[in-house]
């Protein structure tokens, strides 16, 4: 399925009030690891209060123990301070990469802003070499500005 036949469908989820925001995020995580062959792991990271640390939320894909993340630690770490997308072709040329499984091989966070603030981010992680482009950075903010009308 392509990115312009995921966008309604990522609106559909995203206006579906029936559901509590955790659902409807988790199924935006459903929605893109079933349907694009090279997300293996997508998830949500919130920032934690007011601590200076990424909480994990709704996610699918292998079990992780990284479910907080000390902001400037690893990929996730890093956009939380730099408010920039962070996409890595290979994660072994990371120095400052938080290793979630020996399969992963690339991986790819864009911010989610709400009032021009910076509350969290979709993290996605690939097991095939350098899979992203400029297509997935473009579709990936478009779903996080859906992602933010919600969380405003």
């Amino acid at each position: 399925m392509t990115f312009e036949q995921l966008k309604p469908q990522v609106e559909t989820i995203v206006f579906n009030t029936k559901k509590t925001v955790n659902e409807r995020l988790l199924s935006i995580c459903e929605l893109l690891e079933k349907h694009i062959s090279h997300y293996n792991w997508v998830g949500f990271y919130f920032r934690n209060g007011d601590k200076e640390e990424l909480k994990l939320g709704p996610y699918v894909g292998a079990p992780t123990d990284h479910t907080i993340i000390p902001f400037g630690k690893g990929i996730c770490g890093q956009v939380a301070v730099s408010n920039q997308n962070f996409v890595v072709p290979d994660v072994t040329a990371q120095d400052n990469y938080i290793a979630c499984s020996i399969t992963v091989k690339a991986e790819i966070v864009i911010p989610i802003f709400v009032n021009g603030e910076n509350i969290g981010q979709i993290d996605i992680d690939s097991n095939t070499p350098d899979p992203f482009t400029e297509a997935d950075e473009r579709f990936l903010e478009f779903v996080c500005e859906k992602v933010s009308e919600i969380l405003s």
